[in-house]
């Protein structure tokens, strides 16, 4: 039998995580995401929460911090306590917080007092008009996070294979990093296949009006493909060899509006995850008139991992 710590941030910052065997994970620094959490809550899914987020713990080698917003109990204590047994006896490094309050505040303050690098969180596959305006307590989260976030549409307890992830090569300062995330995922989770998507601005080859123009932007879109394939070789030759072994690596330029093309990509090929940039700050306008990766937030194809 383990016992499980909790802590309410109002009162106490400082309690030890659960752990079978410190010892197996004390190399974190080599990781490319140190501690994991997730926000849960005594929902349906609550297990497939847990249990999903545990294994990838433990397969990123990483701790793990399960966020509760409300007050502390005993019963929901034995809760967690519960559903987290199982990865705890394999060695997960684990911990429970419950932090009373509102949640995107008490959720956002939890990252930062825990040095949270990955937080996961459940979401909507699907949001009315309405409620993307309102935002959802996972978009809100999604907005204002200063780490990496993982949204889970469908939740397991039985682990499921990770066979395809698909991620963006958007010409942008932040591609490599996210790339290269994305690479580490695969190589964690033993994926067969990656797929780095190139978004090219419809406006970027011009208007087709009639065969001479039909003409130039073909020779147009092979000039920016060739010039998109050798950037993306560029930001491999950077990605550890060990993470590239035993994957199929495709490269994709797409034509059309970002973010929607990617998502509309990933869901057409069924990727198993989206790896995304990070958003840029929103402001009014971009909630009434969305873009880029709001688009992808308010009809989610499949999981997606936003890297800060």
């Amino acid at each position: 039998m383990f016992k499980i710590y909790f802590q309410d941030f109002k009162k106490d910052v400082s309690f030890p995580f659960i752990t079978k065997n410190t010892k197996e994970f004390i190399d974190l620094n080599q990781k490319k995401f140190h501690t994991i959490g997730i926000g849960v809550t005594f929902s349906p899914n609550l297990k497939a929460n847990v249990y999903q987020s545990a294994r990838l713990a433990l397969l990123f080698k990483a701790s793990l911090v399960l966020i509760h917003v409300g007050e502390a109990s005993q019963e929901k204590s034995a809760t967690f306590s519960s559903c987290l047994a199982p990865f705890i006896k394999d060695g997960l490094i684990a911990k429970v917080v419950f932090n009373p309050g509102e949640p995107v505040g008490s959720i956002l303050e939890s990252v930062k007092q825990n040095g949270i690098d990955l937080l996961i969180l459940g979401a909507l596959q699907r949001e009315n008009f309405l409620k993307y305006y309102i935002g959802s307590i996972a978009r809100k989260i999604t907005r204002k996070a200063s780490c990496s976030v993982m949204l889970l549409i469908n939740p397991s307890v039985e682990q499921l294979p990770c066979k395809h992830i698909v991620v963006n090569g958007l010409e942008d300062e932040k591609t490599p990093a996210t790339i290269s995330a994305a690479f580490f995922v695969a190589d964690a989770l033993s994926s067969e296949k990656i797929t780095i998507v190139e978004e090219v601005y419809n406006s970027d080859i011009g208007n087709v009006q009639d065969d001479k123009s039909l003409r130039k932007s073909t020779l147009l879109k092979e000039k920016i493909s060739r010039r998109e394939d050798s950037r993306i070789q560029k930001i491999l030759e950077d990605i550890p060899q060990n993470h590239k072994e035993n994957k199929l690596i495709a490269s994709q330029p797409i034509f059309g509006k970002r973010g929607y093309s990617i998502g509309h990509y990933a869901e057409v090929v069924r990727a198993d995850l989206l790896v995304m940039n990070a958003p840029k700050a929103s402001g009014f306008w971009d909630r009434l008139f969305p873009h880029d990766l709001e688009h992808i937030l308010t009809e989610l194809p499949t999981d997606i991992l936003i890297v800060q």
